[in-house]
C-alpha cells in the first residue's frame, strides 16, 4: 500500500520571524499555495498562503508572517494517503505538512499528486451539479491580469473562467501567468496586459448531469484544478479538486 513518504516532495519554508514580502517572493514564483512556518529548527508552528501574503503590496514591509499564521493540515510519514486526503480535506489546503511525531517538518504531500491515486483507489458519488460551486468568481478577457491577483486574494482560488456575454472563452490561472513569466512584472509593475493574452483558451468542461468521477478523470488527464460546469455555453457553476473530494467515500 503507497503511503505518505511514497509521496513526500520538498516544501518551501519560512522563519516565523521572516516578512511576508519574503514569503511572498518564495510563493509567486513557485506553483506552491501554501508556505509553511517553523521555528528556525524546523519545528512546525503553521502556515501562511498565497492569498495572505499577496495583501502586503509594497515591495519593502517590515510586517511578519507570524500575524498571518494560521493552523496547518499534518500527516506522519508512515501514515495512509488516506488520511492525507481527509486532512487536506478538512482544512481546504492544497498540501499536508510531513512531520515527526515531535511536529518537525520532513517534508509535505500535495494534493495534485495523491489526487490521481485517490480517486481510482475509492468511489466517488454523485454527479457534478451535486457538487458544483454555484457561485462563479469569473473575470472578462479585457480585463488586466492583475485582476487575477486581486480574485486570488478575494477568492482563495487560483484558476478562473474568462467569461463574455455569457459565454465561457477560456481559464486564467496562476499558472499561466508563471508560464509566461509575467508574476514579477504584474506584481510590482502593475501592469495592465488583458488576460486573453495569456489565458487558456481550451476549456476543458463538464455539464451538471456528468458523474463527478468522470469530472475527476477530466482534472487529471489535463493536470487542471478546476473545471467549468456547462450548460450549453453557459457557465452554471465550477467544480474543483476540493468539491470532488466530497463526493470521495474514504472507508
Amino acid at each position: 500500500m503507497k503511503m505518505v513518504a511514497d509521496f513526500m516532495v520538498e516544501v518551501p519554508l519560512i522563519r516565523q520571524d521572516d516578512t511576508v514580502t519574503r514569503a511572498r517572493q518564495i510563493l509567486r514564483d513557485d506553483l506552491f499555495r501554501e508556505i509553511y512556518i517553523h521555528d528556525g529548527k524546523k519545528k512546525l508552528l503553521g502556515y501562511i498562503d498565497i492569498s495572505d501574503v499577496l495583501q502586503i503590496r509594497s515591495t519593502k514591509s517590515n510586517v511578519t508572517v507570524e500575524g498571518f499564521m494560521k493552523e496547518p493540515a499534518t500527516v506522519l510519514e508512515n501514515t495512509t494517503i488516506e488520511q492525507a486526503v481527509q486532512s487536506i480535506r478538512e482544512f481546504r489546503t492544497d498540501s499536508a505538512a510531513v512531520t515527526d511525531e515531535r511536529r518537525y517538518i520532513i517534508g509535505g504531500v500535495i494534493i495534485s499528486d495523491l489526487f490521481p491515486i485517490i480517486i481510482t483507489r475509492h468511489e466517488l458519488r454523485g454527479f457534478a451539479g451535486d457538487y458544483m460551486t454555484k457561485k462563479v468568481v469569473s473575470c472578462a478577457p479585457e480585463d488586466p491580469v492583475q485582476k487575477v491577483y486581486n480574485l486570488i486574494i478575494e477568492s482563495g482560488f487560483s484558476a478562473f473562467p474568462v467569461i463574455k456575454k455569457g459565454v465561457c472563452l477560456g481559464i486564467i490561472s496562476r499558472r499561466d501567468l508563471l508560464k509566461a513569466g509575467r508574476v514579477r512584472s504584474v506584481l510590482e509593475n502593475h501592469t495592465s496586459i488583458p488576460i486573453e493574452t495569456l489565458m487558456t483558451k481550451t476549456v476543458i468542461s463538464v455539464s451538471p448531469d456528468d458523474a463527478v468521477q468522470s469530472a475527476a478523470a477530466l482534472m487529471v488527464r489535463y493536470d487542471i484544478s478546476r473545471v467549468p460546469v456547462l450548460e450549453s455555453t453557459r457557465v452554471v457553476g465550477i467544480l474543483d479538486r476540493h468539491d470532488v473530494m466530497k463526493a470521495l467515500v474514504l472507508v
